[in-house]
């Protein structure tokens, strides 16, 4: 099952994108909530899975899949050859940060270039979506509480990141989350541990990764954060990126105005978002 939102920005609706379009679920079920914690912890998911409506064509926009997640949790350097590239050692455990819920956008909307930091980048990333609450989750039972997998865009703003001597500000900048385009659940992932990461700047490679690379895999992740954070559902865990982002290239290479940013996961879907000055 594919979850998606569509529609208007700040109007989205909550419906599936199947083999002939879309599926509207406010048309199937009316008291249905948005695509957020309400709607994972309601069992509406269940439910949506049963529809054999195949969908309707539309040329409706998609915004994030989710509606204002309680966090976003990030993870640095969870791919060795990213940490390489920086000239880091790899982690000990999990490396955690933020992205502020505001910086969501969706997979076609416009990266905006902030005011006040440049050097803008980009990171594909595996996001976990998380469909039922819970703490101190033994890395055996991990599974039980994720909804689906999708694809985010770490937008980074890198002289806000660096600069700050914290990284808060730098990755939550308004668009700064591109997210979707849907939520796929695990069903139908034959192997979460095996997909093709791959990013694409006006048309050329620049990252290019798999699953099998994380230093830390998901059930290890969603372990380390929930000793002491409550998961809640819709919440997202978006998991490191590979290696191939602009800062540590010889010479920099980073985002400027009219700029087109792909990123891909195989068997999850693909993000298109231009780059667009303020």
């Amino acid at each position: 099952m594919r979850l998606i939102r569509f529609g208007e920005h700040g109007r989205e609706r909550p419906g599936l994108l199947k083999a002939g379009g879309i599926v509207d679920l406010r048309a199937c079920f009316p008291d249905i909530p948005d695509i957020g914690e309400d709607f994972f912890a309601g069992g509406w998911a269940a439910r949506a899975a049963g529809i054999t409506d195949p969908g309707q064509p539309t040329a409706a926009r998609l915004g994030p899949p989710i509606r204002r997640p309680s966090k976003i949790i990030c993870l640095g350097k969870n791919y060795l050859e990213h940490a390489r590239e920086g000239g880091f050692d790899s982690p000990p455990a999990p490396l955690l940060f933020a992205k502020a819920p505001s910086s969501l956008t969706g997979p076609t909307d416009p990266i905006l270039l902030p005011e006040t930091s440049g050097q803008v980048d980009w990171e594909v990333e595996l996001a976990v979506v998380i469909g039922k609450a819970g703490k101190r989750i033994d890395r055996r039972d991990a599974f039980l509480h994720i909804a689906g997998f999708t694809v985010m865009n770490d937008v980074s703003g890198r002289e806000a990141q660096f600069g700050d001597g914290q990284w808060f500000r730098g990755k939550s900048f308004d668009t700064f989350a591109p997210l979707g385009p849907a939520i796929v659940t695990p069903d139908e992932i034959p192997d979460i541990t095996e997909l093709r990461l791959e990013t694409r700047v006006n048309g050329q490679v620049m990252q290019t990764g798999t699953t099998r690379d994380l230093i830390f895999d998901i059930p290890a992740i969603i372990a380390y954060i929930s000793r002491d954070i409550t998961l809640w559902p819709g919440d997202i865990i978006s998991t490191g990126t590979p290696a191939g982002v602009g800062i540590f290239r010889d010479p920099p290479v980073t985002l400027r105005d009219g700029d087109v940013v792909e990123c891909s996961i195989e068997g999850i879907g693909t993000l298109r978002n231009r780059v667009r000055a303020q």
